[in-house]
């Protein structure tokens, strides 16, 4: 465990930005729309894995909560630029599918982690 979050977790958003890089050097950078989509697609898809690492060291629930929810965003954003390539630019689906579905469940993590975090604080300032 390397502060708030552990290794696993951390490992997982780093592996989705690897894989978000391969995608983007394998990227057919001919048409306009797929290079600019391909460099959102960087962009966001690394961000997630830079934002938890900053959520790992929050030092407090506000703070955990704040830089884990901009990594949701950032997953989620990824997730629309990994749909429009394949459903607008032609990508194959076996290219975009994987990062797609792990997005997904990089997303419905965060979402438990930021509303348990949540519920915890919200407890705390009840009693």
């Amino acid at each position: 465990m390397k502060g708030r979050l552990n290794e696993e977790f951390r490992g997982r958003t780093k592996a989705f930005a690897v894989g978000v890089i391969r995608l983007y050097v394998k990227l057919p950078k001919g048409h306009e729309e797929v290079r600019i989509l391909g460099k959102q697609l960087l962009r966001s898809g690394t961000s997630v894995a830079a934002h938890v690492r900053e959520a790992s060291r929050a030092r407090s629930d506000e703070e955990f909560v704040s830089k884990l929810g901009g990594a949701l965003q950032e997953a989620d954003e990824s997730a629309l630029w990994l749909e429009l390539l394949r459903e607008e630019c032609g990508i194959a689906q076996v290219d975009t599918q994987p990062m797609e579905k792990e997005a997904d469940e990089l997303m419905a993590i965060m979402t438990t982690m930021i509303n348990k975090t949540r519920e915890k604080h919200t407890t705390k300032t009840e009693n």
